[in-house]
């Protein structure tokens, strides 16, 4: 394997911007765009930006995959209550591992994304750190935790040390047509943001309604299935109450909602299973920052590993709605330490 690089494109600028910067480091470029529902498909922009780069170009189609590792476990997640994201598993199984073994059968060494994220190799230790991107408002770490050494050796992010306007200003001076085009805020399999509705379809069933209830078990009413909340969700209850009140938690086995004040949303605790360790190895207890949903600041939290895969996390201060399902990442500094799925 040479100075091939495989360029994941997905017809949006990123990505367009990474093949062009990767071409201009002087690799041997092969677009692929990877087929993976009947939603969406992008195809179409990205061969015109690979016919444009003078690359190569593939439609690998990883349909079946996606429909098992993505859309089936978000299904399940939410039937049994948790709040999962579709984008890491999307990563994880698809991206960075179907991708990168397609790759490796085309005897290609490197692989390049659109992800805004950098890797560095830490020279004492020998291993691959995954940081932050210099883009603060764009940085993806959070949805990358799930890296191995070995993924993070073949990988590599042009994007990392740019910001927004400077990508969109290289598709500009480019002449590439999705140099304005705006970027999907849903998940892409479900663009019109009816997760509900999504689940319904997908398994052919409805999901009854159950009781709402306060943290001491008095019901306060119905709720029409638990698909349709989300942990700290206020709008859109149903319910005409004295206060407002929020959804603390869903038990999937009696088919019950907790609601509560704003204030009971918030816990300094957390269990994250099928923990990965990206900086470090198993050293605990640390003190690290975390952060628990995407968008969040990290926070300063005690971490320590308390059986296999399975770390406690304990905030010094109080956050508001941990959600089961979502992921936990640990920060030192703006390297990402490592990270997991709450439990």
């Amino acid at each position: 394997m040479g100075d091939k690089a495989l360029i994941a494109m997905s017809g949006g600028v990123d990505s367009s911007v990474a093949a062009y910067l990767m071409k201009q480091r002087g690799f041997e470029c092969i677009g692929a765009t990877m087929k993976l529902h009947h939603e969406t498909d992008e195809s179409d922009d990205a061969q015109r930006v690979a016919e444009s780069l003078g690359i190569p170009f593939f439609a690998v189609d990883f349909s079946a995959d996606f429909q098992k590792e993505v859309i089936g476990r978000f299904v399940e997640a939410y039937i049994n209550g948790a709040t999962p994201n579709p984008c890491i598993d999307c990563n994880r199984e698809i991206k960075f591992k179907k991708l990168f073994g397609w790759a490796t059968r085309q005897n290609i060494e490197r692989v390049a994304t659109g992800h805004y994220a950098q890797i560095e190799r830490d020279g004492a230790s020998g291993r691959h750190i995954l940081k932050k991107a210099a883009d603060c408002a764009k940085d993806q770490s959070y949805v990358l935790y799930f890296m191995t050494q070995e993924q993070l050796k073949r990988a590599i992010f042009p994007l990392g040390g740019l910001h927004k306007h400077e990508v969109r200003a290289i598709a500009a001076s480019q002449g590439f047509a999705n140099a304005e085009k705006k970027e999907s805020q849903d998940i892409c399999f479900v663009p019109d943001g009816d997760y509900a509705g999504f689940i319904e379809r997908y398994t052919g069933k409805t999901y009854e309604g159950g009781d709402f209830a306060d943290l001491f078990g008095n019901v306060l009413g119905r709720h029409k299935g638990m698909i349709r909340y989300t942990i700290g969700q206020r709008k859109g209850l149903g319910l005409a109450l004295a206060k407002p009140m929020y959804v603390r938690s869903k038990n999937a086995e009696n088919n019950t909602i907790t609601l509560c004040e704003n204030e009971n949303l918030f816990t300094k605790s957390l269990d994250a299973a099928d923990f990965n360790w990206i900086a470090r190895e198993k050293t605990s207890p640390m003190r690290i920052r975390a952060k628990t949903r995407y968008g969040q600041k990290e926070q300063w939290a005690t971490a320590e590993q308390v059986s296999k895969g399975v770390v406690h996390v304990e905030f010094d201060k109080p956050q508001r709605a941990i959600t089961k399902g979502q992921a936990a990442v640990l920060y030192d500094g703006d390297a990402v330490v490592g990270g997991g799925t709450i439990v």
